[in-house]
C-alpha cells in the first residue's frame, strides 16, 4: 500500500497553489479613466433652443422631401449600386461571420483524425534482425477527441459578446455610409441644378448682351453713337460665352459624379435631366434634442457599440489573470506492423480523459501590459463617442444658424435682384433714347447678373443645409425607443440585458435617459481595483 502524502507537505503545497493563483489574479492601479458624456447635460445653445421644435425626426427616405421623381430614383439606385456601400455592407457581414467564430468557443469542440499508411521497414542496419526487417506493413491510426474550455472567469463569453459588439458598430457604419451617399448624391443633384439655373441667368445676359449691341450697331449707322459704344458692347460677349461654356462643362461633370455615386459608367449619367427640385419640408428641429440625439445618429450609435466591445475586451484582458481550464477527452486506435483493419479492433483501442489546467506565474509583465492597452483602448474610445456627440450638436447648431440666415439672405438677394432689374432697365432704356452712354448699362447689367447669381447660389444653399442638417439628425435612423430588430439601427444594450451566449434576437427598449453607451462589467471591476 502506497503512503500517504504527509500532512505538512499537503498544506505547503495547497499556500503555493494559492499564492500563485492569488499572484496571478493582481490587476491592481489598472482601469480606464474616461467618463461617459451625458448628452443631456451638454448645452444645446441658443440657436437650437430658439429652433422650432415642430418637426418630425427625419424620415428614412428623407429625401423625398425635396419632390423630384428623377432623384428619388438616382438615390435608390446609388443605394443599390455604390461599390464602396457594397463593401461597407460586406464588412457588417464579416464582423457577424467573425461573432459567430467567436461564439463558438463557447461550445464544446469535437475533432478527429485519421492516418492510413504503408510503410518500408529499412534492412536490419538501423533495426536489427527482428521481422519488420525488410519489410512492408500497414501503421495506422484513428482519434476521436472532445475539448470544453470551462470558461470559469467569463472570458469566452465575453470575447463572443464583444465580437457581436464590433458587428452591431460595424452595422451603424455601414448605415452611416448610407447616409453619406445619400446626402452626397443630394447635393451633387442640387449643384447639377444650380448650374442649370446659372446657365440660365448666363444664357439671358448674352442675350440681353447680343441685344445690345446691335441697338449699339443701329445708333452708329444713324450717326447718334460711336465706335467705341459698339466695341464696349462686343467686349463682354466672350466672357458671357465663356461662362456658359464653363456651366455646361460643370452641369456634365456633375452628371458623371452621379454617375459615379451609383456605381454606373459615365454614359448613364447622360440620361439626367434637368432637375426640378423644390422643398416643403419644414425646417424645425425635433423636440428632444440632445438626448435623443444619440439614438438616431448612426455614428453615434456605432462609437456606442464600439464602447461596449471595448469593456467586453477589458474582461477578457483580466481573464487572462486566472487559471485556464480545459476538459479533454479522446479515444482511438492504434496499429502498427498488423492488418490494414487492425487499428479497429478493441484491443488497439486507447482512451485519455481529464482536465487540464495552465496559469500564468511569471510573465514579465505581459498581462499587465494587455490589461492596460485594453483599459486605455476602452478609455479612446469612450473620448471618441463623447466627441461624436459633441460635434453631432455642433453640427445641428451649425446648419441651424445657417439655415436662418440663408433664409433672410435670400429675401435680402431677391430684393437686391428687383432694384438690379429696375436700374438696368432705366439705363437700357435711358441708352435706347440717347440719354446715357453705355457704361451705365453695362455697370447696371453687371449688378444684375451678379444678383441673379446671388440668389441662385443661395436657393442652392438652402436645398444643400437641409440635406446637411438631415444628416446631423441622423437621416431617418430608427427611434431605439420603438424597440428596433435591426442590428443596424437598435441601440446597444446593457451587458445584464443581453440573452446568455451573447446571442441577441432583438433590442431592448431602451428608456431616454438609458441612452449612453452600454456598461458591462468591466466598468464595474475596474472601479472596483
Amino acid at each position: 500500500m502506497q503512503s500517504p502524502v504527509p500532512k505538512g507537505l499537503a498544506v505547503a503545497a495547497v499556500l503555493t497553489f494559492s499564492l500563485i493563483i492569488a499572484g496571478c489574479a493582481s490587476t491592481g492601479g489598472i482601469a480606464p479613466q474616461a467618463k461617459h458624456v451625458d448628452a443631456s447635460e451638454l448645452d444645446a445653445g441658443s440657436a437650437i433652443r430658439a429652433a422650432n421644435t415642430d418637426a418630425k425626426w427625419p424620415a428614412s427616405d428623407w429625401w423625398r422631401g425635396y419632390n423630384d421623381p428623377q432623384l428619388n430614383t438616382w438615390i435608390e439606385d446609388s443605394i443599390a449600386g455604390n461599390p464602396s456601400l457594397a463593401a461597407a455592407q460586406a464588412r457588417v457581414r464579416e464582423a457577424r461571420s467573425m461573432a459567430g467564430v467567436a461564439e463558438a468557443g463557447l461550445l464544446p469542440q469535437i475533432n478527429g483524425s485519421m492516418s492510413v499508411q504503408r510503410q518500408h521497414w529499412s534492412d536490419n542496419v538501423y533495426y536489427g534482425p527482428g521481422p519488420l526487417a525488410n519489410a512492408n506493413s500497414w501503421n495506422n491510426t484513428a482519434t476521436l477527441g472532445l475539448s470544453y474550455h470551462l470558461d470559469l472567469w467569463g472570458q469566452d463569453k465575453n470575447n463572443a459578446e464583444r465580437a457581436l459588439d464590433v458587428a452591431h458598430a460595424s452595422a451603424a457604419d455601414a448605415r452611416a455610409a448610407q447616409l453619406e451617399l445619400e446626402v452626397n448624391v443630394t447635393r451633387a443633384y442640387i449643384d447639377m441644378s444650380m448650374n442649370y439655373a446659372l446657365l440660365d441667368i448666363a444664357r439671358q445676359t448674352l442675350g440681353e448682351q447680343q441685344k445690345i449691341l446691335a441697338l449699339a450697331q443701329r445708333r452708329l449707322k444713324g450717326g447718334i453713337g460711336t465706335q467705341l459704344e459698339v466695341s464696349q458692347a462686343e467686349t463682354p460677349l466672350p466672357e458671357y460665352e465663356r461662362q456658359i461654356d464653363s456651366l455646361e462643362e460643370a452641369i456634365a461633370l456633375g452628371k458623371n459624379q452621379l454617375a459615379a455615386l451609383a456605381g454606373k459608367g459615365p454614359g448613364a449619367g447622360e440620361t439626367i435631366q434637368r432637375p426640378a427640385l423644390a422643398l416643403d419640408a419644414p425646417a424645425g428641429l425635433p423636440s428632444a434634442l440632445p438626448a435623443e440625439l444619440i439614438g438616431h445618429r448612426p455614428d453615434i450609435v456605432a462609437a456606442r457599440w464600439t464602447v461596449a466591445a471595448q469593456a467586453r475586451g477589458i474582461d477578457v484582458a483580466r481573464a487572462d489573470f486566472y487559471p485556464n481550464i480545459n476538459l479533454l477527452v479522446s479515444m482511438g486506435g492504434y496499429a502498427a506492423a498488423g492488418p490494414l483493419f487492425q487499428f479497429l479492433k478493441s484491443m488497439s483501442g486507447s482512451y485519455t480523459g481529464g482536465p487540464a489546467l495552465s496559469l500564468p506565474i511569471f510573465d514579465g509583465g505581459r498581462l499587465r501590459s494587455q490589461l492596460g492597452a485594453q483599459s486605455a483602448a476602452y478609455d479612446i474610445a469612450v473620448d471618441q463617442y463623447n466627441q461624436t456627440i459633441v460635434t453631432a450638436l455642433k453640427e445641428i447648431a451649425d446648419q441651424v444658424v445657417r439655415m436662418r440666415s440663408l433664409a433672410t439672405q435670400e429675401d435680402d438677394a431677391h430684393r437686391s435682384v428687383a432694384a438690379a432689374q429696375r436700374n438696368y432697365d432705366l439705363s437700357q432704356e435711358g441708352y435706347r433714347r440717347g440719354l446715357t452712354d453705355y457704361v451705365n448699362v453695362l455697370i447696371a447689367q453687371t449688378q444684375l447678373l451678379r444678383a441673379q447669381e446671388g440668389v441662385a447660389h443661395i436657393q442652392a444653399e438652402r436645398l444643400s443645409a437641409h440635406a446637411t442638417l438631415v444628416a446631423a439628425l441622423g437621416g431617418g435612423l430608427i427611434d431605439p425607443a420603438a424597440g428596433a430588430t435591426d442590428p443596424a439601427v437598435a441601440s446597444p444594450t446593457p451587458a445584464e440585458q443581453l440573452p446568455a451566449h451573447g446571442k441577441k434576437t432583438r433590442a431592448v427598449p431602451l428608456a431616454p435617459a438609458a441612452l449612453l453607451a452600454p456598461r458591462s462589467s468591466a466598468d464595474d471591476s475596474a472601479s472596483a481595483h
